[in-house]
């Protein structure tokens, strides 16, 4: 990995083949069928079963041509395993798919470098040409019959998510002049926390401990949110991140056009948006999940990305008791009401006061070509005056010291969930102290994985002084 170019550059050793071995490869690959027939189930999902085919049908070839005299069983055993990765995997790509370090990977064309952004090092270029637009479609079309989707002169436009959860988004002639291109944009394994976030200063401890008492509501007003920001500015990241905060106790229901959101509690249901079949029947809209969903008793509807007449069904559901979040692109908090109030939205005014927070998120790029990502505003809704949606900005991000400060006073959903509960405001600053202590143990504890956080985070909820006092104790 070479960091000096003005593009650093990302190599990755390549399979070497014999020409021989080439060839015993395509005739693999033209076998698959049969390979999978024989199997009697989906080849993807029988590895084992399949590594034995490949490894019979080199066999079988090396018989036949008498090269088998000098072959071992380690040299079978090594190309049998690289045949699989090739076979099985994403071929020229699958180390980059395999990298967790890689946000996205962009293959632009033919006799172009692949691209990737790199979580530690930006855009860099890797090392993998493509030399034949064949190539590119049968790693496009292999990913296409993988999700049950198809791309060609009539839908040339694939959108898609790969079985890890990585999005995918592909183009062929004549949307793409220049070629087929591939987009994909992947998700961490294992993925950030409220406290991998509040480490890499997307928000503070003060932020998160007031998020995660206003999430909670404690029990008497959940707050709803609505996050914004630009394309990959981490809105779905922070929206997994702050869900860690939804009482265990809650039943959750997600809508998504492509399934991103990993909401690490035991009780949620997943529902996807479906594409109309060849036939222009079977579609599912947003809309259409987001009316199901209220049929569901759900404690909160988080929808992926709020863009169309769903958002009226959502704010009718916010207005009536349900909790909810939802994420949308926009540049700020007041253009974020006007989208929601303007078509293809719509959302009248007056609903608009069902959200409590909007949430702005932006990617910061820097002259290095790296970029990280902060909450650089979180604003209040707090009514309506002379017809325009107010709103009090309550905490904002200082670009010059790097911190998001508290900018305002009071805050109206502090007020609100202190009338509710029967506690003082006083009362309620306290808590959101102990819940800071919560957060910086998991910090000097280098506590961050999703199932050790929400491991601390349900102690909480069942017995807090216990909590407290083991971590008092601890110092």
């Amino acid at each position: 990995m070479n960091k000096n170019d003005i593009i650093p550059q990302y190599e990755i050793v390549r399979q070497n083949y014999t020409s021989s071995e080439k060839i015993l490869l395509g005739e693999i690959r033209e076998n698959l069928v049969d390979l999978a027939i024989s199997s009697g189930k989906n080849f993807q999902a029988s590895e084992d079963k399949l590594l034995k085919d490949i490894k019979d049908f080199i066999i079988l070839r090396l018989n036949e041509t008498n090269h088998n005299i000098h072959i071992t069983k380690e040299y079978l055993d090594n190309l049998s395993h690289k045949f699989l990765r090739d076979i099985n995997g994403y071929g020229e790509i699958d180390p980059l798919i395999q990298d967790d370090e890689l946000e996205e990977i962009m293959i632009i064309g033919t006799d172009k470098p692949i691209f990737v952004y790199h979580r530690k090092y930006g855009m860099m270029k890797t090392n993998i040409k493509f030399s034949d637009e064949k190539e590119i479609r049968e790693l496009i079309d292999t990913i296409a019959r993988q999700i049950n989707r198809r791309i060609d002169q009539e839908t040339p436009i694939l959108d898609g998510r790969l079985i890890d959860g990585s999005r995918i988004n592909a183009t062929i002639p004549p949307v793409s002049a220049d070629g087929p291109s591939l987009t994909i944009r992947k998700f961490k394994r294992d993925p950030l926390t409220i406290i991998d976030l509040i480490k890499s200063k997307t928000l503070s401890v003060e932020l998160a401990a007031f998020f995660w008492l206003c999430i909670d509501g404690l029990g008497v007003k959940s707050a709803n949110a609505i996050i914004s920001g630009g394309t990959s500015s981490g809105k779905t990241t922070t929206l997994n991140a702050l869900s860690a905060f939804i009482n265990p106790k809650e039943r959750i229901i997600t809508i998504e056009d492509t399934l991103e959101l990993q909401i690490p509690h035991e009780h949620v249901i997943r529902m996807e948006t479906r594409p109309a079949n060849v036939e222009n029947k079977g579609e599912l809209t947003m809309n259409d999940l987001v009316k199901n969903s209220l049929r569901q008793r759900p404690d909160r509807i988080i929808v992926g990305e709020v863009r169309g007449d769903e958002a009226i069904t959502l704010f009718t559901a916010l207005n009536t008791g349900h909790s909810g979040f939802g994420t949308l692109h926009s540049n700020d908090a007041r253009e974020t009401i006007t989208r929601l109030t303007n078509p293809p939205m719509s959302v009248p005014e007056i609903m608009i006061q069902a959200i409590d927070f909007i949430i702005m998120q932006n990617r910061i790029y820097t002259s290095t070509g790296v970029s990280f990502r902060r909450i650089s505003e979180v604003a209040e809704v707090v009514g309506m005056e002379e017809g325009t949606v107010q709103l009090n900005k309550i905490f904002q991000w200082n670009p010059e010291k790097d911190i998001i400060e508290n900018v305002s006073v009071t805050s109206q959903t502090l007020t609100q969930i202190a009338k509710l509960s029967g506690y003082s405001m006083t009362q309620l600053y306290h808590e959101i102290d102990n819940r800071k202590l919560v957060l910086r143990h998991m910090i000097n504890q280098n506590i961050h994985s999703v199932s050790d956080v929400n491991a601390v985070l349900e102690m909480y909820y069942k017995d807090p002084q216990k909590v407290l006092n083991k971590i008092i104790l601890n110092r």
